[in-house]
């Protein structure tokens, strides 16, 4: 007879807000992964200061009966929402002393563009290889 081992796996997702030196985040579990649902479900999320969420990022977690604790098996890109995306020269050309950090991290790590939040509290994501912003709908911008 062959050993047979179970294995449960499970899948959550993991809010981002703006926080005060990093992001907040807020992990819950979900069905599947499914960008309306989770678009819904951040509509609930208030963190510190009233500050809501601007992305997410879907996980799959697994465990066999050996395990102690669980292991990320699948991670997605991040999805941003209630962003807009600007370049390092857009943001350059603001002239802005408020983004002195944000202009020089993107220059020193060499990336050129960024998400932005349009409203509420200010944060400003870089946009890295295969994230998605998304529209007030849910859609793929």
């Amino acid at each position: 007879m062959g050993d047979t081992m179970s294995t449960v796996t499970a899948h959550f997702v993991t809010f981002y807000s703006p926080g005060t030196f990093v992001a907040e985040q807020t992990r819950k579990p979900i069905d599947a992964w499914n960008i309306g649902d989770a678009m819904a479900m951040a509509r609930d999320i208030v963190e510190r200061h009233g500050a809501t969420p601007f992305a997410f990022v879907f996980t799959t977690r697994a465990r066999s009966e050996n395990d102690l604790d669980s292991k990320e098996v699948n991670r997605s890109p991040t999805y941003y929402f209630g962003m807009r995306v600007v370049t390092l020269a857009e943001i350059d050309a603001r002239n802005d002393p408020k983004d002195a950090i944000l202009i020089s991290n993107m220059k020193i790590n060499k990336w050129e563009r960024a998400a932005e939040t349009v409203s509420g509290w200010r944060h400003a994501s870089p946009l890295m290889e295969g994230d998605v912003v998304l529209d007030s709908e849910g859609r793929p911008c």
